[in-house]
Order: structure tokens, then C-alpha cells, then sequence
């Protein structure tokens, strides 16, 4: 321990060089963090927001935008709604739109359809509940957009007015949009495509995007049963995350560049052990010929590595949260556990790219430092 601290002092140059390569992926480890969690935050909070269990779809449903492909009518949810092991299930719309503010301002909204007597209505922060046909809660996030609390909403190509009656505790999106609550009267309405004034077909009622369930206490609800029962294709609240637009290739891109970039900074520490390792070849042959055990130099070694990983990440994650505080305008949020575990990781696989490189000295030959291959 005490030669490991030494040479980390004397050879500070070298090492500090390293340790500023691995603060540097620590920075950007943590900014990857940062965009992976603000984009799971951009893409599904307000599903997350939700009371709900799991959703039922109609049968044969994709994963894959099955909010924006599924239809289902009232009697699939009178038939979940009769499941022994679920408390309550509702009708739930979503559909996207595009609309603008009576100010002029362009504003998009995942319009979330439901019944403001049922479990999924909202409770608003600011404003009133769901209490009049017209009527929408908007999510906080809205409000840095442009709209405001009592301005009026006009669906585009349509021309149905809304009027914004409440706002959301916090942020509510769903594939990187706006969450915005309306009756589920008139959801079908917008999603029927009916303008103000038109005749509204029957059959446009008794629809809706997917079945909200939610479980009794205690309870698990049997999916693959009431699947059997009503004909619907239902999925946990969290698989149907997948369901958000390009969620599941976002993350599976993110995780992707996250797999290289610890892969690299193994490569990188084993990379420079080795060369410190050779260059010090003399000095370890010297430790073995007097009687140094090799468990004592291979602790030696894994020491220095342990002590520039844990300092050089410790510092890069300083800096990262740091300058964090300066980012705006991109989906951007600290998971505190997601910055732990890529710290961790970041430093395990470097210590295993060290403990490959030192493994070296287990074949130093110990007379070599009294000439013998000379």
C-alpha cells in the first residue's frame, strides 16, 4: 500500500493524465444518464402519473404505438370490469393533436380521454376539475409553452374549442408531448374527426383507445384471463411504456452508446496499466528477487487503480451535476440511482481492465533484476 501511494505521488503526472481521460467519461457517463432518464421523463410521465395497473388493448394489438392502433368498445370494459381481481376498470383515449392558443400560440397535446367521474381523472394543482364537456387540464410543462390557465384551445382542422380549466401538479408528457385531460365525450368527438355542429355517429361513443385497469389491494390482475374473457391483448402499466412513439428505440439506443462507453474506459485503464506495468518491469523483478510475495504486487497494482478510478469518477460526477444546472431546452433529468450505478460500473469494469493488464507480474521473472538475461 504504502510503495502504491508513493509511486501515485511521484509518477502524479501520468497518473493525473489518466485520471482526467477517466473524468471525462465520467462526464459524459452522467450526461448520458441525465438524457436517458429525461427522455424515459419526456416519453411516458404521464403514463406514470396515472392510478392505473395495467391497460388492455383491442386483441392482436403491436406494442409498438398500441395507443394510437387500438380500439375497444364498452363491452370489453363491462368485462374486465366484472374480473374478480380488478377494483375498477375504465375507458381511456389518447390520440396526439396539434392545436393553437386563443393568443396564437402553436401548441401539440397527447390528448388523454376520461371519465371525469372515474378513477383517471385528474386533480388538478392550479384551476378546477374536469367539470364542464369543454373543459382541459393541461401539464405544468404547457404553461413554459405558451398556453395559460383560462385561455381557450382551438383543435386544428377541426375547430373545436377547449377551454384550459386546470393544470397539473407537475410535468405530464407522453412521447415527448404535452399530456392534456379532456371528457372522454369529447375525446370521441376529436378522435371521431366531428366538427362543431356535425352529426356524430353512434358507435363513436362506445369507443376508446384502451381499458385503464386498476388491481384491488392485495390483488395481481390476471391478464392472460381477462385477455380470454374480453378479447383484448392487456399489458402492465410499465410494458406499456413501449407503447409511447419511438420510446423503445430511444432506449435501446441510449443503452447501446452506454454498453461502448464502458467498454471503452475498460479498455482504456487496462490499457495504461499495461504500459505502466512494463515500464516498471525492473522495479517489480527487483520486489520479487528480495522476497516479495506476488499477492503483494498485484495488490500494488490494483491499489493505484482503485485510487485514480474512485477520485477520477468522484470528480467527473462533481463536475457533470454541476454543470448540469446550465442545460435547458433538451429533456434532461438526474436520477440519482442511475448516476450511482453508472458510477459503480464505471469504476468496477475499469478495476477489471486493470486487474487484467497487472496480472503481468505474476510472470516477472525475478532474475532479471540481477542480470541473468543479460
Amino acid at each position: 500500500m504504502f510503495l502504491a501511494l508513493r509511486e501515485l505521488w511521484y509518477a502524479r503526472v501520468r497518473f493525473g493524465l489518466m485520471g482526467g481521460v477517466v473524468a471525462l467519461i465520467s462526464i459524459l457517463t452522467v450526461m448520458l444518464s441525465g438524457l436517458s432518464s429525461g427522455l424515459v421523463d419526456d416519453g411516458v410521465s404521464g403514463l406514470r402519473a396515472l392510478p392505473v395497473d395495467a391497460f388492455a388493448f383491442a386483441h392482436g394489438t403491436k406494442t409498438d404505438s398500441a395507443f394510437t392502433r387500438s380500439t375497444i368498445d364498452t363491452a370489453q370494459v363491462a368485462a374486465w370490469r366484472s374480473r374478480p381481481d380488478v377494483a375498477d376498470a375504465a375507458p381511456f383515449g389518447n390520440t396526439l393533436v396539434n392545436a393553437k392558443t386563443g393568443g396564437g400560440v402553436a401548441v401539440d397535446f397527447a390528448l388523454f380521454g376520461v371519465d371525469p367521474q372515474s378513477f383517471l381523472a385528474p386533480d388538478p394543482a392550479q384551476g378546477a376539475r374536469l367539470d364542464r364537456p369543454d373543459g382541459i387540464v393541461v401539464s405544468a410543462t404547457a404553461l413554459d409553452k405558451g398556453a395559460r390557465l383560462g385561455d381557450t384551445v382551438v383543435i386544428d382542422r377541426l375547430g373545436t374549442t377547449l377551454t384550459i380549466v386546470g393544470v397539473t401538479a407537475g410535468k405530464q408528457t407522453f412521447g415527448h408531448v404535452d399530456v392534456a385531460y379532456v371528457p372522454l365525450h369529447t375525446w370521441q368527438q376529436i378522435h371521431a374527426g366531428v366538427k362543431p355542429g356535425e352529426q356524430v355517429r353512434e358507435q363513436a361513443y362506445r369507443e376508446a383507445s384502451a381499458v385503464a385497469l386498476r388491481a384491488r389491494p392485495g390483488a395481481t390482475v390476471d391478464l392472460a384471463a381477462g385477455d380470454a374473457a374480453a378479447d383484448t391483448t392487456a399489458m402492465t402499466r410499465t410494458a406499456s411504456y413501449d407503447a409511447s412513439p419511438g420510446f423503445s428505440a430511444e432506449m435501446a439506443t441510449m443503452s447501446l452508446i452506454k454498453v461502448f462507453l464502458y467498454a471503452i474506459s475498460a479498455l482504456v485503464v487496462g490499457a495504461f496499466f499495461l504500459v505502466w506495468t512494463i515500464q516498471r518491469a525492473g522495479e517489480l523483478a527487483v520486489l520479487r528477487a528480495i522476497g516479495a510475495p506476488t499477492r503483494f504486487l498485484l495488490a500494488d497494482g490494483l491499489t493505484q487503480a482503485v485510487v485514480v478510478l474512485v477520485g477520477a469518477t468522484a470528480v467527473g460526477v462533481l463536475i457533470a451535476v454541476g454543470g448540469s444546472r446550465f442545460i435547458h431546452g433538451m429533456p434532461f433529468t438526474l436520477d440519482p440511482a442511475a448516476i450511482a450505478t453508472g458510477a459503480g460500473l464505471l469504476v468496477l469494469l475499469g478495476v477489471l481492465g486493470a486487474a487484467a493488464a497487472i496480472v503481468r507480474v505474476t510472470r516477472i521473472d525475478p532474475l532479471a533484476a540481477l542480470g541473468a538475461n543479460r
